[in-house]
């Protein structure tokens, strides 16, 4: 804490753990027990409550608010949640809240590299991976699976126990109810649909040409040949001329199947 710049109107409560040139704004709060990594940089009004690990090199935006108790009835004001460990390089803008884990020892995880705009919600229990980018007043309901890369528009919804696969796409206003494979591009509400792959998706992932084609046909196979769409894919996990990409979306499918509303999360819930 030493090498930190700390507003005189913040507060930092006894035992939270600040990093080398980390800067605390006007009237922010981090609470005992946080962790705030190197050059870290929070802006005014930011709340960093307790069970926080932060990374490096993160900047957060005004009226933010980081770690607070997750949103579940019924439980004392004593109640023992766990914990949030955010990585580094994430951009954190006005008034996204990002909740910890609902139960003591759980956790939610933010990755590295990721972008999250005003507004954003992420629900407890929740993993988001790296280079991420989540628009204006995205909600992401608890125990859901971002996967690496993932971009959603403006003002996406994601249900409870959803999987969004590596390098999907969902336009804005999608309500996303099941989940979604990779290079996919989703839209739409009640029902949300996969309508064509993610170009933009594919090429920032790095795959080759071959391996994009490999992915449209896939795509073309599964949702526009005519016939029911899990006895295709159910036909096609044992194919062993499927390339490594188009296994991958085969068997995401597949998993996705074990619940009846396709969230395979669900399908690992105790209730």
């Amino acid at each position: 804490m030493d090498n930190a710049n700390i507003h005189p109107t913040a507060i930092v409560q006894d035992g939270a753990k600040i990093g080398d040139g980390v800067v605390i704004g006007p009237n922010c709060f981090v609470g005992s027990g946080a962790e705030i990594g190197d050059n870290t940089k929070l802006s005014a009004n930011v709340i960093v409550e307790k069970n926080v690990v932060m990374g490096k090199n993160n900047v957060v935006y005004p009226q933010a608010v980081i770690g607070c108790g997750p949103q579940i009835f019924g439980k004392p004001s004593d109640y023992k949640y766990g914990k949030l460990v955010i990585g580094d390089s994430n951009i954190i803008r006005e008034q996204v809240t990002i909740h910890p884990g609902m139960f003591e020892g759980s956790s939610t995880e933010v990755g590295s590299r990721n972008f999250l705009m005003i507004g954003v919600h992420i629900g407890h229990d929740c993993i988001i991976e790296d280079d991420i980018v989540t628009s204006n007043y995205s909600q992401i309901s608890g125990h859901c699976w971002l996967q690496r890369g993932v971009w959603f528009s403006g003002i996406v919804t994601v249900h409870q126990f959803c999987t969004i696969g590596r390098w999907a796409y969902a336009t804005g206003l999608t309500g996303i109810n099941h989940d979604i494979p990779p290079f996919m591009t989703a839209s739409g509400h009640y029902p949300c649909v996969v309508r064509t792959v993610n170009r933009r998706g594919m090429a920032r992932a790095g795959l080759s040409q071959e391996d994009q084609k490999s992915v449209t046909d896939i795509f073309k196979k599964v949702y526009r040949e005519g016939g029911p769409l899990l006895e295709k894919v159910r036909e096609m996990v044992g194919d062993e001329s499927l390339k490594d990409v188009q296994r991958e979306i085969i068997e995401f499918i597949s998993r996705a199947s074990e619940h009846r509303f396709g969230r395979y999360l669900e399908t690992k819930r105790n209730d």
